[in-house]
């Protein structure tokens, strides 16, 4: 297994690095549950999401 360095703590909760990773292919329904009612996007990305703190660099809608 390769160590991977994440660019900053808890990246790997971030739905950028969960959309790299297959997550919504293979959590569709959770994926579903923290992008609903999206009230923040992520200025790295643009992905959208309910809480702050599922993006890098949440931004409030």
């Amino acid at each position: 297994m390769v160590d991977v360095k994440m660019p900053h703590p808890q990246h790997e909760e971030h739905l950028c690095f969960k959309q790299n990773v297959g997550y919504l292919k293979s959590n569709l329904e959770d994926y579903k549950k923290l992008v609903r009612n999206g009230k923040f996007v992520c200025k790295g990305c643009g992905r959208v999401a309910a809480k702050e703190e599922s993006l890098c660099t949440p931004e409030k809608l």
